[in-house]
């Protein structure tokens, strides 16, 4: 199901409590790597993914090569790759039984949208979580300080 109004974001947001993050970046300067700030100051639990620091700690926490290498289930993945690997990186969520999906801005593809909201994902596309989190909490739909 495509994820669109903000009370159903705002609730995706409260529900989910474990976050892959694939495309994590250990430079400071790229925004997987602010936004995996972020979602560690709201709370959750980031599990970053970047198979080139697979075995490495990044912002405190153990980096894994792909979401069928962690050890845990996950309630969403934040997804900070181009758009062209969405396809790939779709089936790779659906593998890995992850239920939530969330694109970054501008990593839109609608095949793979599609592929995603037929296997019965939840799925917020082309929005950033550090920008909606503030958001939805000046509007009153998130409470205030960390989410987790």
């Amino acid at each position: 199901m495509r994820v669109k109004s903000d009370e159903a974001i705002a609730q995706l947001l409260l529900q989910a409590k474990r976050i892959a993050l694939v495309g994590a970046s250990a430079k400071p300067e790229r925004p997987s790597h602010r936004v995996m700030q972020f979602l560690l100051d709201e709370g959750y639990e980031v599990l970053p993914i970047n198979p080139g620091l697979a075995g490495q700690r990044l912002l405190g926490q153990q980096v894994y090569a792909s979401l069928a290498d962690l050890p845990t289930r996950v309630d969403m993945a934040d997804i900070f790759r181009d758009a062209a690997s969405l396809p790939e990186v779709t089936q790779d969520v659906m593998a890995a039984g992850v239920p939530a999906m969330w694109t970054q801005l501008g990593v839109v593809h609608s095949e793979a949208e599609q592929t995603a909201v037929s296997a019965g994902l939840q799925l917020v596309v082309d929005r950033c979580p550090a920008i909606e989190i503030p958001r939805l909490r000046d509007s009153g739909l998130l409470p205030a300080g960390p989410l987790q």
